[in-house]
């Protein structure tokens, strides 16, 4: 059988890419060794920016029916939460939603999109030649062989697609490993948080379910365990009396689970034909919940420039920006997170720091900085050189209210569900729809209005347009000489072949 796409990986970075792609019309197929999704709530938030994505997708209904909005998050443990309902969007918020919720919404979503799903597949290996990529694997019937034109790896830290390519996986090991468990506490009042870091150890309790909760533990006497050391009940209750001095009547572990802080990162998310992402490409300590964040954005990245060159229009250096984009911001990821695992160790020195990082976290531009960075709105994109300049070039599309000719409202984000690009005209010029070749632009989604509540930097702009990730661009400002020329070389740059 051959496929435009073979996403290995099943996982929801992999359902993701397959989703963008199948929503391009891309024949695209998922291999996933496992026989359904996770039933672990794994990782348990959904960041600012993932939500703003997946709103873009028309996805927010179904997420806020499943999850619990958090206004806030939280950097090493700190005392001082960072504060999320600042932050300029609808979602300034952190969704609190098992993974095992996430991963159901996005396997029903990629099915409805057409997604060819082979659970109980394993691959055993991948190459690829000139004309394309093929992948043996071995499923229920035994063992078969798949053709496509590009293949992803969104098949985790230990990913065979990485091995296979020979991309090295550059970093460092595990220094220390922390346990985590979800389990049942009676003697904690219901609905509860805890959170404590002192020389004995550090801790955090969230609730999952109204009967289940989450359990993290740093214990100085256990963190030199090794990662695949699995975890007991007795292990996990002994630490908490440590570290705590309570256990909660700790009982009935659903999932039990021991990660480290090793940190690594592939040196190129692609070669050739094949792309890396998630896990896959980057794995390093889960603080802060931004592991599945940043997969799923690399997701939406990726998803949309393959389909445009399998659809025909994509430009030359179209998929090449898939690495130079997003590698600087893994980066970034392993840097902050090599910074809170500094935080929670109890090394001399350390509760200090903490207590005056927590102090400048109470300075609201501090605050502001970091919440930014974990949420991923501090993301953006160097702006396009054969560009004319403006401040909007690269940087996140911040959801607009619009007014329509109609005289009707319009949020933004409803014009991106179907993951095309958006053509927003604001001048108002009557002949704008009649200049643009809309035969040729058939990907491109036009819409003419006016912005009806004010916007930063919105203010002289002729057109802008709105790549399908969520991120500008170009935006040609009114006193632009040429105005209308400068939009068809935009258009010509970015979304035609060549």
């Amino acid at each position: 059988m051959h496929y435009g796409v073979i996403v290995v990986g099943g996982g929801p970075v992999g359902l993701m890419v397959a989703s963008e792609l199948a929503l391009a019309n891309v024949k695209v197929c998922l291999l996933e060794r496992l026989k359904e999704t996770t039933p672990y709530s794994r990782a348990l938030t959904i960041h600012p920016r993932t939500l703003e994505i997946l709103d873009m997708r028309g996805m927010t209904p179904e997420l806020l029916e499943r999850g619990r909005p958090i206004p806030r998050g939280h950097f090493a443990g700190l005392p001082t939460p960072l504060d999320f309902s600042i932050l300029d969007s609808a979602s300034n918020y952190t969704l609190f939603l098992a993974q095992s919720e996430t991963e159901k919404l996005l396997e029903e979503r990629a099915k409805v999109l057409g997604v060819a799903i082979f659970r109980e597949t394993e691959v055993k290996s991948i190459r690829q030649h000139d004309e394309g990529v093929e992948v043996t694997a071995i499923g229920a019937e035994g063992e078969y062989r798949l053709t496509a034109e590009y293949a992803v790896g969104a098949d985790g830290g230990g990913s065979l697609v990485r091995k296979q390519l020979g991309i090295a996986f550059l970093g460092t090991d595990a220094t220390f490993t922390g346990m985590l468990g979800d389990v049942k506490l009676p003697d904690l009042e219901p609905g509860k948080t805890v959170s404590q870091f002192t020389e004995q150890g550090g801790i955090m309790i969230v609730p999952v379910t109204r009967h289940i909760h989450r359990v993290i533990v740093f214990d100085p006497e256990r963190m030199a365990i090794a990662k695949d050391e699995p975890v007991t009940l007795d292990e996990l209750k002994s630490s908490m009396l440590r570290v705590y001095g309570q256990d909660f009547g700790i009982r009935e572990a659903q999932w039990l689970s021991r990660f480290g802080n090793a940190t690594r990162q592939a040196e190129h998310f692609s070669k050739k034909r094949i792309f890396l992402a998630g896990d896959a490409a980057h794995i390093h300590l889960p603080a802060g919940g931004q592991g599945m964040n940043v997969g799923l954005q690399e997701a939406v990245n990726l998803g949309w420039k393959l389909a445009a060159k399998l659809n025909g229009w994509a430009p030359d250096w179209l998929l090449d920006s898939y690495h130079e984009e997003r590698y600087p911001v893994s980066t970034a990821l392993l840097r902050n997170t090599e910074a809170q695992a500094l935080l929670i160790r109890q090394l001399p020195g350390i509760m200090e720091l903490r207590k005056l990082m927590s102090s400048l976290l109470q300075i609201p531009e501090a605050n502001a900085l970091l919440s930014d960075q974990i949420s991923a709105f501090n993301v953006g994109y160097a702006p396009d050189p054969h560009s004319p300049p403006h401040a909007l070039n690269g940087r996140r599309f911040s959801e607009l209210t619009l007014r329509l000719a109609s005289g009707s409202l319009l949020k933004s984000y409803k014009l991106m569900h179907a993951g095309s690009y958006v053509l927003l005209h604001l001048a108002g010029d009557p002949q704008f729809g009649e200049l643009v070749d809309w035969e040729k632009y058939g990907h491109v989604e036009g819409v003419q209005a006016s912005i009806a509540e004010t916007a930063a930097d919105w203010e002289n702009v002729h057109t802008a347009l709105i790549r399908p990730d969520g991120y500008i661009a170009w935006a040609i400002d009114c006193a632009e000489a040429a105005p209308l020329e400068a939009v068809n070389a935009g258009l010509a740059r970015w979304c035609e072949l060549g």
